[in-house]
């Protein structure tokens, strides 16, 4: 085995030019570790939003607004709040996502896992499930844009299924994000429940989760996808953008907001919830306390994955209660090619990337 591997290497907050296909050396598990071949690893949002700096306190727009100053060759500042959690240790391998095998241990890691196919929990809370700080995978640490990859071992899971690698390496970031909000929202049998962004990897994974629940699903979308969105399982679809009936949801999960923000939660019901753990379309939204406080509703912020969230999607994969959805794959060598594409929209599901 070679002491190098290919890595897609970011080397800071700025647009496509930060990001360098190089030779680096091979991890080497220590205690606790286990290293992971990566076979399959998604292209998310957050590594997108984490180059850019998105998170930083001093973003007021969306996405969209802040990789065209990026691609239009504005300087990007170097953001000290621009990631998850501490400021983001450039250079850095990103890549939240990743299904792999097990193929080699640090000390003290169970030996039963060498040689395991596995999927990464990417959100790590070190501190146990009473504390709600965490640690994630391609944020913190080095992550799956690369042959290879090093974890604690308590946080690879192997899967009894018979999906393909590129079919498990959607699930990890889309389906943990979407698993928590729908968890914490108490979704339960008979709700309605509204997903912005439908089409996206959490948003199509909420869908699915949601409808697994026994909710009836409203999904947004631009026209162009409705039929992709239905075929996952939503009753009905809405084009985005459309106000919506006051009123007319139990739960609304939502990833969008910008201005949308205000039509979602005029739709929720009295003792309704509203669900976020991202802001696409735009962080600064308009709020009226009024249709908040006077319809009792109850607004969830989700970052930190609850301890059963990864246990329970393992059970459902194996169980055949969701599919995966692939749209696209290309080889990480392509990774400029492939979040270039991303960034269109014009999917529905996730990319993948192959080492």
């Amino acid at each position: 085995m070679s002491n190098t591997m290919t890595a897609a290497v970011t080397l800071g907050n700025g647009g496509f030019e930060m990001i360098e296909i190089r030779e680096v050396p091979v991890p080497v598990p220590g205690p606790g570790e286990v290293r992971v071949k990566v076979l399959a690893a998604g292209v998310n949002n957050t590594e997108i939003n984490t180059r850019l700096g998105w998170y930083s306190a001093n973003v007021l727009g969306s996405t969209d607004d802040i990789a065209t100053e990026a691609g239009e060759g504005i300087q990007m500042v170097q953001r000290v709040d621009g990631g998850w959690n501490e400021a983001t240790p450039w250079p850095l391998i990103q890549g939240t996502d990743c299904c792999g095998i097990v193929d080699e241990l640090g000390d003290g890691a169970d030996s039963s896992l060498l040689g395991r196919r596995v999927i990464i929990r990417a959100c790590m809370r070190p501190d146990g499930w009473d504390s709600l700080r965490t640690v994630w995978m391609a944020s913190d640490f080095d992550g799956a844009f690369a042959e290879y990859v090093n974890v604690p071992a308590s946080e690879v899971f192997a899967v009894d299924c018979d999906w393909s690698d590129v079919e498990l390496g959607v699930i990890p970031c889309a389906y943990g994000t979407a698993e928590n909000m729908i968890r914490r929202a108490g979704i339960r049998p008979g709700d309605r429940v509204l997903v912005t962004g439908a089409s996206g990897g959490t948003g199509s994974a909420s869908v699915q989760l949601a409808r697994r629940r026994g909710a009836h699903v409203v999904a947004m979308a631009s026209a162009l996808k409705f039929d992709a969105v239905l075929a996952l399982g939503a009753h009905e679809v809405v084009e985005r953008g459309v106000t919506l009936p006051s009123q007319s949801f139990d739960v609304v999960v939502d990833n969008v907001a910008g201005p949308g923000f205000a039509s979602a939660l005029e739709s929720i019901g009295r003792g309704g919830r509203y669900v976020s753990s991202g802001a696409i379309g735009g962080p600064i939204v308009d709020l009226d306390m009024r249709t908040f406080y006077l319809r009792d509703i109850q607004m969830i912020g989700c970052t930190a994955w609850d301890e059963p969230v990864f246990h329970d999607l393992i059970g459902y994969i194996e169980r055949g209660e969701i599919r995966p959805l692939v749209a696209k794959t290309f080889p990480l060598t392509e990774i400029v090619e492939a979040q270039q594409e991303f960034m269109t929209k014009a999917h529905v599901g996730k990319f993948v990337l192959i080492p």
